[in-house]
């Protein structure tokens, strides 16, 4: 093989370097050997010729030698790069090629066999493994009843038409774009959804070596419905799923399990994705579906949720305690303080109903009674209980008046009565003395207050006597302090209205507090 230039021009090692870069390949040993090197015969017959000839000469030797040794040093640095990592690229492009070309008779559109056995001709369902990595919970929405579900999803089955063996691969890696046969999963109860594409498509396929193994994985961002009974709202704990299945293959053509080892995997900190719930607990279950279409596969997770009630209590109980609480303070008022009790009752009631307002407006029109509607009912029923109670107090107070007002008629007549016999009683002793008739005088009470005359009578001491006998301490405050009734009503309202609250709060939460506790939060 000649080179594209003549021998004769690499006389000199200028012009030999000017060769080498314009025709590497003969910048070799082969090269070399057919340098023009003067024999002695030329030495001899140029002894008279210039020293320079001699020294450009020896020095076109010097430079090709040292061209020789860094050709040597290049095909050992190459010869090193395709023992560590091109071997591999270029064994990785050719199995990519003979397995998924299209001179091979891969057909991406025909589901696998699912076995390496090559004796079971009869075609078998595909064992697709399945599990999921939990990367976030968000947007748990009561209203609509749905939560949105960010994690990356996982599948493994055997294509045995994608078996091969290399001894320095362990697996071999598809692009997307790449087609290969894959499960038609689907999520049953998903509303929206997406997969991932920033800044690409988020998706992994990997063939492992000798085993025909398929791993598929991408990442998905769902918008699932989680249908909630709200019963315990807001002491409640919600079962969300995750349903996925194949669409269109029945039970003879896939079969989904879950991994067998961890199965469900959740992310560091995802308990801090959610700001109004608690990850529970995480489950796994099944959920084959027969259609009219056949038997089909399917898998589901069982996500755990229990509400925060901390926030409730903070903006709901506690000031709807204290608005009950308020209420009571009328009992405490005279029952004449006509503007400060009805203004009291009336705000309190206003306030109650405006809370109760916000609640429900964050909470869909359901047909049955939530916890939170029977402590907003109960409150609602204390605070307007004290309302009417101000009323019958009033009613009582003008009944107390037309009864002191006839008590005081009858108590004249009698008066009147007992001072004639007390003038016929001196009249028979002979001696007559007659006493000054003064009339019963009102006190702001509208009770009647007798004269000294009348009181010094030995016959009204008697009377008032008797009356007083046999009267404890209570009898005689209920007797003499709160002689009317509209008084006593205040008096019994002070003590009933907390009693009855009080037993209503117990009941109440022994009813939902506790269950509510007793679902524990599991270290996942």
């Amino acid at each position: 093989l000649s080179p594209p230039f003549p021998l004769s021009s690499l006389s000199t090692p200028h012009s030999f370097c000017r060769h080498s870069r314009r025709f590497p390949a003969y910048s070799s040993p082969w090269l070399l050997s057919r340098l023009t090197v003067p024999s002695d015969q030329s030495i001899s017959t140029v002894t008279g010729s210039s020293l320079q000839d001699a020294l450009i000469s020896f020095a076109g030797m010097f430079f090709s030698i040292l061209l020789l040794v860094q050709q040597s040093i290049l095909h050992s640095s190459a010869g090193k790069f395709r023992d560590t990592g091109y071997e591999k690229l270029m064994d990785e492009q050719v199995l990519i090629n003979r397995l998924i070309s299209r001179d091979s008779d891969y057909d991406y559109r025909v589901r696998p066999r699912g076995t390496l056995n090559p004796v079971s001709s009869d075609a078998t369902a595909v064992d697709v493994h399945a599990n999921m990595y939990l990367r976030s919970i968000s947007k748990v929405d009561d209203v609509n009843m749905e939560y949105s579900m960010h994690f990356t999803f996982r599948e493994e089955w055997v294509d045995e038409r994608l078996y091969f063996n290399s001894p320095s691969l362990q697996h071999i890696v598809l692009s997307p774009e790449q087609k290969i046969w894959v499960p038609d999963t689907f999520f049953q109860n998903e509303k929206d959804g997406k997969k991932h594409m920033i800044d690409k498509p988020n998706v992994l396929i990997r063939v492992y070596n000798g085993t025909g193994r398929i791993l598929y994985s991408c990442r998905l961002t769902l918008t699932l419905s989680c249908p909630m009974r709200l019963v315990d709202y807001p002491l409640d704990v919600q079962t969300c799923f995750i349903d996925f299945a194949s669409y269109a293959y029945t039970t003879k053509d896939i079969e989904y399990h879950w991994k067998d080892s961890k199965p469900i995997q959740i992310k560091d900190g995802i308990r801090e994705s959610l700001p109004s719930f608690i990850l529970s607990d995480v489950r796994t279950n099944s959920c084959t579906s027969v259609t009219n279409t056949g038997v089909y596969s399917c898998l589901r997770t069982e996500i755990e949720l229990k509400r925060e009630f901390s926030y409730y209590l903070l903006q709901l109980y506690i000031p709807s305690f204290m608005l009950v609480a308020v209420s009571w303070v009328s009992f405490w008022l005279d029952k004449d303080s006509v503007p400060a009790r009805v203004t009291l009752g009336v705000t309190t009631l206003l306030t109650m109903t405006t809370q109760a307002s916000g609640v429900n407006a964050n909470l869909p029109p359901v047909s049955y009674t939530k916890a939170i509607d029977i402590w907003i009912g109960v409150c609602l029923a204390f605070i307007f209980g004290a309302l009417l109670e101000f009323a019958l107090v009033n009613w009582a107070a003008r009944q107390d008046i037309v009864r002191n007002q006839y008590r005081t008629r009858h108590q004249t007549n009698i008066l009147y009565r007992m001072q004639n016999e007390a003038n016929n009683h001196s009249a028979y002793n002979g001696h007559y003395t007659a006493l000054p008739m003064e009339p019963p005088r009102m006190n702001n009470n509208h009770g009647m207050v007798l004269s000294n005359h009348l009181l010094s009578s030995p016959l009204a001491l008697t009377q008032m006597g008797t009356a007083r006998v046999g009267l404890s301490w209570w009898g005689s405050l209920w007797q003499v302090k709160y002689r009317e009734h509209s008084r006593r009503i205040d008096l019994i309202s002070r003590v009933v209205f907390p009693l009855f609250f009080v037993v209503f709060n117990i009941t109440y939460w022994l009813r939902y507090l506790v269950p509510y506790l007793a679902v524990e939060t599991k270290t996942l």
